[in-house]
């Protein structure tokens, strides 16, 4: 049996982490090297650090910030925004990155997911997907949220899995920062049409939810941000209390 992840996530603008509502109201979190530390202390599976304004704003993402980030933690950090290119890639996994988050650039050009899985192997390549309900599927936008597709969700996570994604990170816009719990239906939807492991996003409120997205849903990690940057809750609580209903745990 695979272990379910428990994934803190820091979003992160002009260096600073920062948590909003369906991607907006974004509101000031704090310094993202001094809240990584904090999660290591608290065991934290891995990181997730995506500089989530760089795609909009053509511009690459903020190295030192990531590169001090990584220096200072022990746990897989998974980083990503701005990425465009092969090199964008091998700057993020030479500043200290296990794994590269890419999102509006995959959909633009397909390809690249292939070219970068191949140059540095696909446990290596994450395609961030982030998801809005159009009836009774979903549509991808690119952007930070900002630009709708046309895509069908699950549909394009079948295609990133075949050109060589080895994760999906999966969110949900409408539940983001809602803390009413994950998108099950969606999770749901993309688990069953991939192989690869789905990363859940958007919507924890509770230890509950976290417990639903992964025996229900069929997600392979959980990803939460307010709630642990805030202290809601911490990710001892959320593991104490998915160990107390036999959930598998990495650690």
């Amino acid at each position: 049996m695979l272990t379910k992840r428990i994934i803190p996530c820091l979003d992160v603008k002009d260096g600073r982490v920062v948590k909003g509502v369906r991607f907006l109201g974004l509101k000031d979190a704090g310094d993202p090297v001094a809240i990584a530390k904090r999660y290591e202390k608290e065991q934290a599976d891995e990181l997730v650090f995506l500089d989530i304004t760089a795609s909009h704003e053509k511009r690459k993402i903020i190295l030192e910030v990531v590169r001090e980030t990584a220096e200072n933690i022990f746990m897989p950090l998974t980083a990503g925004g701005g990425v465009s290119d092969l090199s964008d890639v091998r700057d993020l996994l030479n500043a200290g990155a296990d794994k590269v988050s890419i999102n509006s650039a995959a959909v633009k050009n397909p390809d690249l997911i292939r070219e970068a899985s191949r140059k540095y192997g696909s446990q290596c390549i994450v395609v961030a997907i982030d998801a809005k309900a159009d009836g009774e599927k979903w549509e991808v936008y690119i952007n930070g949220g900002r630009t709708p597709t046309g895509l069908d969700a699950v549909k394009w996570a079948m295609n990133a899995e075949k050109s060589g994604a080895g994760e999906i990170l999966l969110t949900s816009m409408d539940y983001d920062g809602t803390k009413k719990g994950y998108d099950l239906p969606l999770t749901r939807a993309v688990s069953k049409a991939v192989n690869i492991p789905i990363i859940a996003s958007g919507g924890a409120g509770c230890p509950e939810d976290f417990y639903r997205v992964l025996t229900k849903a069929g997600a392979d990690a959980a990803l939460a941000a307010s709630l642990f940057h805030y202290q809601e809750l911490t990710i001892k609580e959320v593991k104490n209390y998915l160990k107390k209903r036999k959930v598998a745990l990495r650690c």
